[in-house]
């Protein structure tokens, strides 16, 4: 996977973005990628089609194990907060690399400007996320890399490369609507315990992912219409498909209708209903 070093267009910006190894050259790359976009500078594509990657780049750390062999610490100790912070910047950073995939897998899509404006802004604001929790865990003495992660995040992601509407119902969703039913108790123990820093900085991540299930229920309610599809239907019958297991609650029903992820959508899919 060869980094461009100068991308002509969004797809190329976005795959060099992608495919970077290093973190602070993938936020860089992402950053660039969205501000010369978003400035008008960039087309979508070029002459050659840019072919996304079976994977990111990532680094040689964190260790990805099995998710079950992750230990979970209470919130109460400054090791249950760090191993949190750490759980929370590797989604942030599978997040970065889903915007960026799929800007590069569906650049050739007959999609809107606008839709393309939607993962720009959503991949910028991931690396935001990123680098505040990178910052925090400096913070506290630790960096990113340091614990044990998984890839579920990317391999229930990879589930969909071949399908716009299907990817639009696993990762904004499912993945990232999970993220608005947690992230409030999550800064109340944070609170709790007296780490207000960290609070801080989930309450920006669960402001601005309000606004990625949103951009997420805007597509698929679009491409639902544009192919005849009853949406909450749809969603379900593609969650069925694509991921594994039941979805879980909990949910924050208020913040997923502002959204525009009505219950209709989620609630048979879980085993209790709540």
């Amino acid at each position: 996977m060869a980094v461009l070093d100068k991308p002509n267009n969004l797809t190329e910006g976005a795959y060099s973005a992608l495919v970077a190894r290093d973190l602070d050259d993938k936020v860089r790359r992402t950053n660039e990628m969205a501000n010369a976009w978003e400035s008008r500078k960039l087309s979508l594509t070029g002459s050659k089609r840019v072919k996304a990657p079976k994977r990111p780049g990532r680094p040689d750390k964190p260790e990805l194990i099995d998710p079950t062999k992750l230990r979970i610490r209470p919130l109460t100790t400054a090791k249950g907060r760090l191993t949190l912070i750490h759980a929370i910047a590797h989604i942030e950073l599978n997040a970065i690399d889903l915007a960026l995939d799929i800007i590069v897998r569906f650049a050739h899509e007959k999609m809107p400007r606008s839709f393309f404006d939607s993962w720009v802004m959503v991949a910028k604001e991931e690396a935001k996320h990123f680098t505040l929790l990178r910052e925090r865990l400096a913070d506290l003495g630790a960096a990113y890399g340091d614990l044990p992660a998984h890839n579920g995040l990317w391999e229930a992601a990879s589930e969909t490369g071949h399908d716009l509407v299907a990817r639009l119902a696993i990762v904004p969703l499912v993945l990232e609507a999970r993220g608005l039913d947690v992230t409030p108790p999550m800064v109340k123990k944070l609170k709790s315990a007296g780490d207000h820093k960290t609070a801080e900085i989930f309450n920006i991540i669960y402001e601005d992912e309000k606004g990625h299930v949103a951009v997420g229920a805007k597509w698929f309610r679009f491409l639902c219409n544009k192919q005849g599809l009853d949406p909450s239907s749809t969603f379900n019958l593609l969650v069925t498909k694509h991921f594994r297991g039941h979805l879980k609650g909990p949910f924050n029903d208020r913040a997923r209708c502002a959204t525009g992820l009505t219950p209709l959508f989620y609630r048979s899919l879980s085993p209790l209903g709540n």
